[in-house]
């Protein structure tokens, strides 16, 4: 058994959702529930191996591309998702982000069009437009409380042949939808049919309900597609910088490595973040389904208490993530009335939903990846901003 309860301090040590909230909020000491870290310890044999690490005094450069490492990928997807990945379709990359930057300019040019599914997580906005490319939005459906892809939308601007690219959340941050087999059949049949590629970021992939299962996408197919993910989300150790990248084409595959070794100059890892990989996905599958069972009684927490105290807002299921979607829209205020009232009022940090496009301007998304006692206090002073006064 792990203890999920545990109330660790993070202030003091540099970390951006406690430390420096005062940056986006604009007010220091707020109770955050923001940036999607989580508060929880890593897995006592990821410390462990960790702590050997250290204790050997030289940190010189390091390889990643081993049996070691790439065997650990191979075994977590195969008894986590029941699909082969092959040894050469793996490579590392620092951050989902990078891989995700390197994939754009390898298949697109400058002013081409990459389309994403708002709302949708802030930084791919960032990525597209820092590489000159255009933001093609596919806003998704919301109805009835539920989030379903706009189709018809889709193909008419895969169709346009300025749109090169698919960037997908799979599953969706921030709605926490786990795509269907269906929607996802759709979806690479539309991208075939019109040369679109896909670049999938999957690296919400483990942290799913009961009743759902997240399907790699190169369970549907191989071609033209690239899938971008990390174990930092499941077992947070995003500062430790180690992600990867799966890429079945091999042409496409040098080009990544040439781009990652020779132009950036990234050829040897983190040590730290790699050692915590291999350790996580070797050992630590029963952690991954405790930490699963408490963001469902988290969830559950949430959705009683917004029944009983809050009955105009309400929660996207989130059939995935850690991360809930807050409907506002049945409040009587705008949302920057209600991020005055909750920093002024309430001292707490809850991210603005206009932060990820689409209709995002009528929610809040929540981080419930922390122990129930600092949920329940997040919520006691979203209730106290909005009652007060």
């Amino acid at each position: 058994m792990y203890n999920f309860d545990e109330v660790i301090n993070r202030e003091g040590t540099n970390c951006t959702q406690w430390d420096y909230v005062q940056d986006r909020f604009g007010q220091s000491g707020l109770l955050p529930f923001t940036i999607s870290d989580t508060d929880f310890a890593l897995p006592k044999q990821v410390i462990q191996r960790l702590n050997e690490r250290m204790s050997h005094p030289v940190f010189g450069y390091t390889r990643w591309n081993h049996k070691e490492f790439k065997n650990s990928i191979e075994t977590w997807y195969q008894k986590r998702f029941n699909i082969k990945i092959e040894k050469d379709w793996i490579y590392y990359t620092p951050t989902v982000i990078y891989a995700i930057s390197q994939l754009i300019k390898m298949k697109s040019n400058e002013n081409d069009g990459v389309i994403i599914q708002t709302p949708a997580y802030d930084a791919f906005f960032n990525v597209i437009k820092e590489n000159n490319r255009t933001v093609v939005q596919n806003d998704l459906i919301y109805k009835d409380g539920y989030y379903s892809i706009d189709f018809i939308y889709l193909e008419e601007l895969l169709s346009k042949s300025n749109n090169k690219i698919l960037l997908l959340c799979s599953p969706h941050n921030p709605t926490g939808r786990v795509w269907s087999v269906d929607e996802l059949t759709t979806l690479i049949e539309l991208c075939r049919k019109h040369d679109v590629y896909i670049i999938s970021d999957e690296i919400h992939m483990d942290i799913v309900r009961k009743e759902y299962n997240h399907i790699p996408l190169f369970k549907k197919s191989t071609e033209n597609i690239a899938i971008v993910t990390s174990g930092s989300k499941t077992f947070n150790f995003p500062g430790l910088l180690f992600a990867y990248v799966l890429i079945p084409d091999l042409e496409d595959g040098n080009i990544f490595l040439r781009y990652l070794k020779q132009r950036d100059g990234l050829s040897s890892p983190s040590i730290m973040g790699m050692e915590a990989t291999i350790t996580a996905y070797n050992e630590c599958s029963e952690w991954v389904e405790e930490l699963n069972n408490y963001i469902d009684e988290n969830i559950k927490l949430v959705q009683e208490y917004l029944e009983r105290n809050l009955p105009d807002i309400k929660l996207v299921y989130p059939e995935s993530t850690y991360l809930l979607w807050l409907d506002i829209s049945g409040l009587n205020m705008t949302m920057d009335e209600l991020q005055e009232r909750l920093i002024k009022i309430g001292n707490v940090a809850i991210m603005d939903g206009k932060t990820y496009g689409g209709n995002g301007q009528l929610f809040l998304r929540y981080n419930i990846g922390c122990p129930k006692s600092k949920v329940l206090e997040g919520l006691n002073r979203l209730k106290l901003s909005i009652y007060k006064g």
